[in-house]
């Protein structure tokens, strides 16, 4: 069995549009074209939502043990393919080859995870005022769901939704980012394997902006789940106000990293260099800002320029490799003026020489020491290995440096002390706080923002909520 697939899969068929309908993928870390994948028209999109619709009634009706044992199937055949899934994310995504196969790992969790969760969407009984009347609510699939995804995540991001989709009763419409259609297609390969195979997951390639326009102006879709940058977030729920759909989106992320007096040095260094880096710095929230009080911020990036300068950088399928490729060159031109505005207003520039990087696409790990307010770097998502870092005095200040942001999505603080740790949970604007830790994802956790951040939660016993419509009933006549 082959996971490498250069088709769309539409209703458990594979499709072609032709030799004049494709885009060419290249890998990052090298320039060479990996394959090339359908670009559909909008005839063929339209088949897709049909596919999808026509699907959703014996899908949603589907018995909810059924309905968790393909999901179950597909988490073993992820499980079965982890090796081959990683190396073609690394491929055709850039990031490390360990970090890869974690990510493997992590999608897979959210088919075990949903399948699990499938059994639990029970409705409840409501004691009613007059006892010949039963009233109750019940919980059923909203219907056909749309799922757009980002390339940095190219497997975990459609398991997150998908996953949950599919537990409700929901049928699915994935369109993968434009750079990363493979992990996509190799996962539609998987799901059919285990018998996902009439249109309950569909992977409609091609154009972003063309996909959102078909399902959002379809009203036989009804949910639509995003994950990408706010500005296209706010696009598409303009969109999708005109047939008022359930909407989910997790948007773009300015994670404030705050380091106090009391922690051990060393403890702090390892947890930021894990919440910048990860995923080359493409991470909606990895550190992107680092508060450091004044006592530890000379040792602080002392340590921490050393421990960057140590990672090696190159091609994600070397076993050593730390820090992949960026994207592409545009991620590669945006890292250069970030850092550039930086240095003008005055910032420290440490690390190596960029002069220095394998390739177009890569930018060497930079700390920004001093930054300050009016810089770039301190109001913009750098999503590359660009590590602002500046001192701070009181504890209230640097609250409300971390604030001043239109984001909220996720916030990390290094303290040992009880009342400063309550402090920082109530005062920080942001969805998930990680406290003497940079690990807050999994399966089991409610991952999402507020403010210009996003709109729901995914995962935890929440996600499945985002794919299910309460219905209320009230059954009189009961006394005969």
């Amino acid at each position: 069995m082959t996971l490498f697939r250069e088709q769309a899969y539409i209703g458990g068929e594979w499709i072609d549009p032709g030799p004049d309908s494709h885009a060419a993928i290249d890998n990052p870390a090298t320039g060479e074209t990996i394959g090339h994948v359908p670009q559909l028209d909008a005839d063929r999109m339209d088949r897709a939502i049909e596919a999808a619709v026509v699907r959703f009634a014996d899908w949603r009706d589907t018995a909810v043990a059924e309905r968790a044992d393909r999901l179950l199937a597909w988490y073993r055949q992820m499980l079965d393919n982890r090796e081959a899934l990683a190396r073609l994310m690394t491929a055709e995504q850039g990031k490390p080859i360990d970090e890869a196969r974690g990510e493997v790992d992590y999608a897979a969790s959210f088919l075990r995870w949903f399948a699990e969760e499938a059994r639990r969407t029970t409705g409840a009984t409501i004691p009613p005022e007059d006892p010949s009347v039963s009233i109750g609510t019940l919980r059923e699939p909203v219907g056909v769901a749309a799922v757009i995804t980002p390339w940095n995540f190219p497997l975990a991001m459609i398991t997150r939704k998908a996953a949950a989709a599919l537990a409700a009763g929901c049928t699915t419409l994935v369109n993968p980012a434009r750079q990363t259609p493979f992990c996509a297609l190799a996962l539609a390969v998987l799901a059919e394997q285990a018998g996902l195979d009439r249109g309950e997951f569909n992977v409609v390639t091609g154009s972003g902006r063309q996909f959102a326009e078909r399902v959002c102006a379809d009203d036989r879709v009804r949910a639509l789940s995003f994950t990408g940058s706010t500005e296209v977030g706010r696009s598409l729920l303009r969109q999708a106000a005109d047939t008022v759909k359930c909407t989910s989106m997790e948007l773009g992320g300015n994670a404030p990293f705050i380091v106090c007096d009391d922690v051990e040095i060393d403890a702090a260094v390892d947890g930021a260099i894990a919440a910048k880096f990860q995923t080359s710095g493409q991470d909606c929230v990895a550190a992107n800002r680092i508060y450091v009080h004044r006592r530890l911020y000379d040792k602080f990036v002392d340590r921490f320029t050393t421990r960057m300068n140590a990672m090696t950088v190159g091609n994600g399928l070397d076993e050593d490799t730390a820090i992949g490729p960026l994207i592409n060159t545009d991620a590669v031109d945006k890292a250069r003026s970030l850092v550039a505005d930086a240095a003008e207003r005055g910032a420290r520039v440490l690390g190596r020489d960029q002069g220095d990087a394998p390739g177009p696409n890569y930018f060497m790990p930079t700390v920004v020491a001093d930054f300050t307010p009016a810089m770039r770097v301190s109001s913009e998502e750098s999503f590359a290995p660009v590590a602002p870092i500046t001192a701070f005095d009181d504890d209230d200040a640097v609250i409300a440096a971390a604030n001043d942001t239109i984001y909220g999505l996720a916030a990390y603080v290094y303290t040992h002390r009880d009342a400063r740790i309550r402090k920082f949970l109530r005062g920080l604007e942001y969805g998930m706080v990680g406290i003497n830790t940079m690990d807050i994802t999994g399966p089991h956790v409610p991952f999402g923002g507020v403010k210009q951040s996003g709109l729901g939660r995914e995962g935890a016993h929440i996600g499945i909520e985002e794919y299910l419509e309460t219905k209320y009933y009230c059954i009189g006549g009961l006394d005969g």
